[in-house]
């Protein structure tokens, strides 16, 4: 019986204490030097200058297909805890919008690393004062505003507005959206007045309120924010019931073992309490909301639904 004992013993440990043997990889499904891109160098550089990883760990970048070469190459190594993803909502909307055949339950959740709350922005001397100016002006003509929605259909800015539409009671169908390729020319259209209404995160947007070249109407988080955010309000306390957030996300191959998991929920669990990411995170007026892996795998149900509702409320998915 000890002989037994003794002969399980080192299996049970393995099991139980396993941890990375050789180089890890962070898997990106963008070129480098995008914002996701760097996520994962930021992740990179805080496992390695900590010592939170006793093994050399290397960012990857998968660019093209919408994420689905990043994700394929995921594929290749289920099971295996030395492979990391970095992902945004792009996992779902693809599977939503039936652009790509995998979705986050096809990957394991490892952890939620920050939200970035989403604004509706005009023009300084707009006539469009709150979001009561909106509804109402919107109510009567759909097509009475412009609005830009960032870089694609489907992508979080139209997100944004078209859970905001819902909430306003009017038909996302018939309102008048624009794709603009980069923050800098939804900048540069609102404050030309070439759209009414511009969709950009907080920390775009904030940036340019500063500089007195917008003005933030409203922002979808579910309570104030502090510094120059304070003024701001929340869409929730202009009577329109929508809490929204761009989500960054951290996902496994498919098959990890729960002590693969916990040894990932422990090191970036770390990772998130080093100051070099709070400050990162911070500078680029993100919100510090990290979720270890049982939890971001509730949020990611969650936010699957109320991406598939806006969707289908845009007309660009069926239910």
């Amino acid at each position: 019986m000890a002989a037994a004992m003794a002969a399980a013993a080192p299996s049970h440990a393995q099991t139980a204490g396993w941890k990375p043997e050789r180089t890890v990889e962070i898997v990106v499904p963008a070129a480098a030097g995008g914002s996701i891109d760097g996520t994962a160098r930021l992740i990179q550089r805080v496992l390695q200058a900590s010592r939170i990883v006793d093994v050399s760990v290397i960012t990857v970048n998968k660019a093209g297909g919408g994420g689905n070469i990043a994700t394929h190459y995921l594929d290749q190594h289920a099971g295996d805890g030395h492979y990391l993803l970095t992902s945004t909502m792009g996992l779902m909307t693809g599977h939503i919008l039936g652009r790509s055949a995998t979705t986050y339950t096809d990957y394991t959740p490892l952890a939620t690393l920050f939200s970035e709350y989403m604004t509706l922005v005009v023009k300084p001397d707009s006539p469009l004062k709150n979001a009561r100016d909106i509804q109402e002006k919107l109510r009567k003509d759909p097509q009475s505003l412009s609005i830009a929605i960032g870089v694609a259909v489907g992508a979080t800015n139209h997100l944004t507005v078209a859970l905001l539409m819902k909430a306003m009671g009017v038909d996302v169908k018939k309102v008048k959206t624009v794709v603009i390729q980069t923050n800098a020319q939804t900048l540069t259209s609102v404050m030309g007045g070439h759209v009414d209404i511009g969709t950009l995160s907080v920390g775009a947007a904030i940036n340019a309120q500063k500089q007195q070249q917008l003005r933030i109407i409203g922002v979808t988080s579910e309570k104030r924010g502090d510094g120059p955010m304070a003024s701001v309000p929340t869409w929730k306390e202009q009577g329109v019931d929508v809490v929204f957030a761009n989500v960054r996300l951290l996902l496994g191959p498919k098959g990890m073992s729960p002590a693969q998991v916990a040894y990932w929920d422990s090191a970036m669990g770390k990772v998130v309490a080093t100051e070099d990411w709070k400050k990162e995170v911070e500078r680029n007026e993100a919100t510090l909301d990290y979720a270890g892996s049982k939890e971001s795998a509730q949020r990611m149900a969650r936010l699957y639904g109320q991406l598939k509702i806006a969707l289908v409320d845009a007309g660009l998915a069926r239910e």
